[in-house]
């Protein structure tokens, strides 16, 4: 079966304004249906100024119980691309999409599901209640933090979640500009008995901090942040590279048309290598974490310094983030996606 494009075109169906600066895309994929779990990203293909830029968004819709796409994005003060979508992209417009990413999904088991959400963050863990809420038996309780009310986004849909489910869904609220910054003891009154629950945590740094250095475990942490998703304190997912005392030989890379070989170098990823032959290939975080310059390997083998967008399968049919990804044999050939 042939893989979905990497990069395809949407149609905007609809937009929703859920708060003064929070923007909700329905999004309607024109050329291969879009496959996706909860809590997983997208990320668009923009040009502002004549700059190509990319930006990861989670999705708000979760595939048990929404029939349309949803990603939400908020207005950041110096954003050029979430600025950008806010004040040029209307309804019946056509965006550049890739196919769906990441690893901040659930895991099956029966524990409890916290969710802790600092501001946007509550995008991804709406995702993963739905999902949970509808297809297991889990008890689920967030903990939302919002500057106040008027910026809490998604404050009806979850209240309307909770009253669905009264006996699976709990929500606790907490306002800075009332009850203060969370600090560690508040994190603790929420968690109560339920330490052996799996925390999805996603907000900003200072949130993130506090939560992590609060959740006493044994149950599961795992944290969401610019679209990474990672087990704390288990780096799972990254992998320390030792250069192999192999001959070095040649890189070719295939970017659209576009054919080139160049020597390969120790340690260089293979998105350097692109670079360095005068290719322009797609890439976004540099970090291993958006799957903006994903590449199907076609000979040879490389390994990822750090993967937290790709599942087991895709890294089975020879994917890989290029950005993360150095050639372990002497030479190798790479096919950027569609």
């Amino acid at each position: 079966m042939a893989r979905p494009p990497h990069f395809q075109r949407a149609t905007v169906t609809r937009i929703v304004k859920e708060t003064a600066d929070a923007r909700t895309y329905v999004l309607a994929p024109l050329e291969a249906p879009i496959t996706y779990r909860a809590g997983q990203f997208i990320t668009f293909r923009v040009h502002v100024d004549g700059e190509e830029l990319y930006r990861s968004y989670s999705m708000s819709s979760a595939p048990e119980t929404d029939s349309e796409l949803m990603t939400t994005v908020k207005r950041i003060p110096g954003g050029k691309v979430s600025n950008w979508m806010h004040d040029n992209i209307s309804e019946g417009d056509e965006v550049e999409i890739t196919r769906a990413a990441g690893l901040f999904c659930l895991s099956e088991t029966s524990a409890p599901l916290l969710g802790f959400a600092g501001g946007s963050g509550i995008t991804p863990i709406l995702s993963l209640t739905k999902s949970a809420l509808k297809s297991t038996d889990r008890q689920v309780r967030l903990l939302c933090a919002d500057r106040d009310p008027a910026s809490a986004i998604f404050h009806a849909a979850i209240d309307e979640l909770a009253a669905q489910y009264p006996d699976r869904l709990s929500v606790v609220r907490s306002f800075d500009v009332t009850d203060g910054f969370l600090d560690v003891q508040k994190v603790l009154d929420f968690i109560g008995d339920d330490v052996d629950a799996d925390s999805y945590l996603c907000g900003p740094d200072p949130f993130m901090d506090v939560i992590t250095s609060a959740v006493p475990g044994p149950g599961r942490i795992i944290a969401e942040e610019f679209g990474t998703a990672h087990h704390v304190p288990e780096a799972e997912h990254v992998v320390e590279i030792v250069d192999a005392p192999i001959e070095l030989g040649t890189v070719y890379i295939q970017l659209g048309r576009k054919k080139v070989e160049i020597d390969r170098k120790a340690g260089e990823t293979i998105l350097e290598s692109a670079r360095r032959a005068g290719l322009s290939p797609p890439f976004s975080c540099e970090s291993g974490n958006c799957a903006t310059c994903i590449g199907e390997v076609l000979e040879g083998s490389a390994t990822m310094r750090a993967n937290n967008a790709l599942d087991d399968d895709e890294v089975a049919e020879g994917m890989v983030l290029t950005c993360q990804a150095v050639p372990d044999t002497s030479s190798i050939k790479v096919r950027y996606e569609n």
